[in-house]
C-alpha cells in the first residue's frame, strides 16, 4: 500500500497506467526480490498480470544457524522442501532469468530434488544464469552427479557449479555460455577437455579447489579470463604434481590460494597475457629438510616469474614478495620486464624491502606502482632462510640505486601500520621511491582508519613524508582522510 500511495497523485489517476509496458517491466525488473514483483499485482489493473512477464532472479540461500548449531537431516528436509514449493509456484512466470540454490549438504537422498532444481533451471526456466553450490560436503565422496540431461542447454551465459561430479557421457553443448566456474570437485581425465570444446562462446573460466587436471589446454580465442584457486590433489605422496597450462589467447590469469604436495603451475604458451595475479602460497610437504624446501620454493617462483615477464600488468602476494628477498639475497638477477603497472599485496616488514627495490631495478617501464596493505595473512618464509646474519647485513649495507623513468603514480593503500617515523619497512622504501622516481606526479598514502578521527601521530606522518627529498620536481604526495 505504500508503494501505490507514492504513484498516485490527487486527481491525476494512477501513473502507471500511463506509462508504456517496456518502461513498467524494466521499473518492476529492478525489485531485489521475486516475491515484492509479485506483490505490484496490486497496485493497478495494469500490473495485475504483468509481473507474470518481469524477468526475476530467484535466490535460495540455507537459513543461518549459530555455528555450533546441529544442522541435521530434518533442517535439510525442510530447506529442500521449501525450495520445491516455491519452484512450483514460480513455473508461470514467463521469465526468470537466474537461478541461485545454496544447499548445506548433499546426500544421495536428495538426488531427485536436485535434479528437479537442474531440470527447472535448464529445462522449464531456460534461465541464463544458474548457480548450485553445496556449503559443506565429504569432498568427494558425497558430491552431486551433474545430470546428463543437464549437458545440452543453449541458454545458460553463467555457471556456477559447487560439489557437483560432472562426468558428460556424451558431447556437451553450451553454446550461449561466456561465465563458468566449477569448486570442489576432483574431475576424471578428459572431462575439463570435452567439457571447453562443448562452449565455443566460453570468455571466463574459474577453477576453485579443483583437483584432477594434469593438462589444462584452452585453444578458444574467445576465452580470455583463467582463475586458478587453490589448486588441489588427492594424492599426499604425489611429489611431482604439475598443471600444465596451454591457453595462447588467454589475457587475464589468476593463481590463488593455497598449493600443497608439491603441486605447481607449468604456464606453458600463454602468449597473449596481459594481466597476471600471483596471489598463492606454496608448501613443498613432502621434503623433510628445511633448506631444500626453501630452495624448491625459491625455485618454483623464477619459473613463474619468467613465464610472466612478458605481461603489462602483474600483481603479487605474501609468498611471491617474500620469495623476492630472498632470490635477492641468493644475488639473482630478476628478469626484465614489460610490465606497467605492479601491484604488491601485503602488510610489508622490514625485511621485503630489499627485494623489492632490486626487483623494480628489473622493472624499467614500470608506470604505476601500488602497495596494498590490506593483507595481514602469516608470513614465515624469509624466517626459515638459514643465515639471518647474512639477511641483516644485506638489508643494512646493500645501496638499492636505479632510476625509474617511467614511474608517475605510486600508492600505499588501506595502510594501517605504525606512523612512518615509527616504521622500519616503510620509511626507508618511500624514501627510495621518491629518490629514483624521476619522473613522479602524484605519491598517495591512504590511511586506514578505525574510526573517523585523524590521529596526530598521521598528522605528523604526512608532514615528515613531505619533507621528504624527491628527484621529480612535479611529484606531489597525497594523504586522502
Amino acid at each position: 500500500m505504500e508503494i501505490q500511495r507514492n504513484i498516485m497523485v490527487k486527481g491525476d489517476g494512477d501513473r502507471l497506467t500511463n506509462l508504456p509496458e517496456p518502461i513498467l517491466l524494466h521499473i518492476l525488473s529492478m525489485l531485489p526480490d521475486g516475491k515484492q514483483v509479485v506483490q505490484t499485482s496490486t497496485l493497478s489493473k495494469q500490473c495485475r498480470f504483468l509481473w507474470k512477464s518481469v524477468p526475476l532472479s530467484l535466490n535460495f540461500p540455507f537459513p543461518k544457524y549459530p555455528y555450533d548449531s546441529n544442522i541435521n537431516s530434518k533442517k535439510i528436509l525442510a530447506f529442500v522442501a521449501s525450495t520445491n514449493r516455491e519452484l512450483h509456484y514460480w513455473r508461470s512466470c514467463e521469465k526468470i532469468k537466474a537461478f541461485r540454490v545454496f544447499p548445506y549438504k548433499y546426500r544421495e537422498y536428495l538426488a531427485k530434488d536436485v535434479d528437479f532444481w537442474v531440470h527447472f533451471a535448464t529445462k522449464i526456466a531456460n534461465v541464463e544464469e544458474f548457480t548450485l553450490k553445496f556449503y559443506w560436503t565429504r569432498y568427494p565422496d558425497y558430491a552431486y552427479k551433474f545430470p546428463q540431461f543437464a549437458y545440452r542447454n543453449t541458454s545458460l551465459r553463467n555457471l556456477v557449479l559447487g560439489n557437483c561430479q560432472l562426468n558428460p557421457t556424451g558431447s556437451v553443448n553450451w553454446s550461449s555460455l561466456v561465465n563458468l566456474s566449477i569448486g570442489d570437485v576432483a574431475l576424471p581425465e578428459g572431462v575439463m577437455e570435452k567439457v571447453l570444446s562443448g562452449c565455443p562462446n566460453l570468455e571466463c573460466l574459474e577453477l576453485d579447489k579443483v583437483g584432477g587436471i594434469r593438462r589444462l589446454e584452452i585453444n578458444s580465442v574467445k576465452l580470455k579470463k583463467l582463475i586458478i584457486t587453490n589448486y588441489q590433489t588427492e594424492v599426499a605422496e604425489e611429489v611431482v604434481y604439475c598443471l600444465e597450462i596451454f591457453a595462447p589467447y588467454v589475457r587475464h590469469l589468476e593463481l590463488l590460494g593455497l598449493c600443497c604436495y608439491g603441486i605447481r603451475f607449468q604456464l606453458r604458451n600463454m602468449a597473449s597475457l596481459v594481466t597476471a595475479v600471483l596471489s598463492l602460497s606454496v608448501d613443498f610437504y613432502e621434503l623433510e629438510g628445511e633448506k631444500d624446501r626453501l630452495e624448491k620454493e625459491c625455485r618454483y617462483f623464477q619459473e613463474l616469474l619468467h613465464s610472466v615477464a612478458h605481461v603489462e600488468n602483474l600483481e603479487l602476494g605474501p609468498w611471491c614478495i617474500e620469495c623476492l628477498s630472498i632470490l635477492e639475497l641468493k644475488g639473482w638477477l630478476f628478469p626484465t620486464s614489460s610490465w606497467k603497472f605492479l601491484k604488491l599485496n601485503a602488510a610489508l616488514e622490514q625485511l621485503d624491502y630489499p627485494g623489492i627495490c632490486s626487483f623494480l631495478q628489473s622493472s624499467s617501464d614500470l608506470e604505476t606502482l601500488v602497495f596494498d596493505w590490506n593483507n595481514h595473512k602469516p608470513r614465515d618464509l624469509l624466517s626459515r632462510y638459514p643465515n639471518e646474519d647474512e639477511q641483516s647485513k644485506r638489508f643494512r649495507t646493500h645501496n638499492f640505486n636505479c632510476s625509474l623513468l617511467h614511474l608517475k603514480t605510486i600508492k600505499i593503500i588501506n595502510f594501517d601500520g605504525p606512523p612512518l617515523s615509527g616504521n622500519k619497512s616503510v620509511v626507508p622504501l618511500v624514501k627510495f621511491l621518491l629518490k629514483n622516481a624521476t619522473v613522479l606526479e602524484k605519491f598517495v598514502i591512504a590511511v586506514k582508519f578505525e574510526g573517523s578521527d585523524v590521529s596526530q601521530d598521521h598528522v605528523k606522518m604526512a608532514q615528515e613524508v613531505q619533507s621528504f627529498p624527491r628527484s621529480s620536481p612535479h611529484a606531489s604526495v597525497v594523504f586522502p582522510y
